[in-house]
């Protein structure tokens, strides 16, 4: 689905919200729960392991330098009025997610992140809205917690690419992608650490390269997999514009063509670009212009990944900057937030 990008540029007139569809927040909850509990040193050095003793030193830095940005909620408006962004969709810091734990401690570890992102969104209930977690290490308690976010007004769950042992296409899932369909609930695929490991533990490749690999390798476990024609009321948003996966699709399109063991999914990969939303933190405009070329302007939501350092500041001069039409340019604004969060 191709857009007209040659229009001119929109004004700053216009009365709909601009939505950011990407922005997180800490909880030092969660982390009280989970410290000194078994299996936390292993899964601390784990990511030290695939991040690099470099990487980790600058992210504690950048961290502690945000950490009022990440956790009060009258900076973070504040911030949000200096970048032009009426309202956001808050979801926990990956770092939370914890796939580590037991059933006791991960249902724990999902509730305190449900409950304090309600209540850090409750501060600003017209524009702040949340997201809570499901463990991906449980598929036992996913629908539970899911519907304990969405019983606290939560607008779904995030979660990472995969689940310890386990991709997003495996059966034991299915349950959870049944009651995300029937409920509406968006589930925003957002990864946290790469399987590659030490091949990415410098030059912070790990998040660089890893980040948007994984997205890639998830995506397609959706699509390859038929999880997306069993659920086609499933509402997906992908981080990091989809990672690698929607500039290459005709790779995966010939893949389903010629390969026997591709055919799970009913229709070739490209196709399902069009049930994926995906954000629009992808950099340059030219990137966000073959995004919407893929996808179509009606799958891009403004994304700014607020506010660690590999987001933006300015995400809605970058969207301006990609040069679409009013149409597109409204969508991705904050037209398809409002839709697929039901604002």
């Amino acid at each position: 689905m191709n857009t007209d990008t040659t229009s001119t540029e929109p004004t700053s007139t216009e009365p709909m919200r601009t939505v950011d569809a990407h922005a997180h927040v800490i909880l030092p909850q969660v982390e009280q729960a989970v410290a000194g509990q078994p299996g936390l040193q292993e899964h601390r050095e784990l990511d030290a392991h695939r991040n690099g003793p470099e990487s980790m030193a600058v992210s504690g830095r950048m961290v502690g330098e945000r950490i009022a940005r990440l956790t009060q909620a009258p900076v973070r408006l504040a911030d949000m009025d200096a970048a032009g962004v009426d309202a956001q969709i808050v979801s926990p810091s990956p770092s939370h997610y914890h796939y580590w734990a037991g059933e006791d401690l991960a249902e724990q570890v999902c509730r305190l992140a449900g409950e304090g992102v309600a209540e850090h969104c409750a501060q600003a209930p017209d524009r702040l809205y949340g997201l809570g977690l499901v463990p991906l290490q449980h598929p036992s308690l996913m629908v539970k917690l899911l519907d304990h976010a969405l019983g606290l007004g939560l607008k779904g769950v995030e979660i990472s690419s995969h689940g310890p042992g386990r991709e997003l296409s495996d059966p034991a899932y299915e349950a959870f992608w049944t009651r995300a369909a029937e409920s509406g609930a968006v589930v925003f695929l957002h990864p946290f650490g790469c399987t590659l490991d030490e091949r990415l533990d410098r030059f912070y490749l790990s998040n660089v390269v890893g980040q948007p690999v994984e997205n890639a390798v998830a995506l397609s476990h959706l699509i390859f997999s038929g999880v997306l024609d069993r659920h086609p009321e499933l509402k997906v948003l992908a981080a990091h514009g989809g990672g690698y996966l929607p500039t290459y699709l005709g790779r995966a399109d010939h893949g389903w063509r010629v390969r026997p063991e591709a055919g799970g999914c009913a229709e070739p990969p490209s196709s399902y670009l069009g049930r994926i939303w995906f954000d629009s933190l992808v950099y340059e405009p030219a990137a966000l212009r073959a995004l919407v070329g893929a996808a179509g302007a009606s799958q891009v939501l403004l994304g700014s990944d607020f506010p660690f350092d590999m987001g933006v500041e300015d995400p809605l001069d970058r969207l301006r900057a990609a040069g679409f039409d009013r149409a597109a340019h409204d969508a991705i604004r904050g037209g398809n937030a409002a839709a697929l969060f039901d604002l």
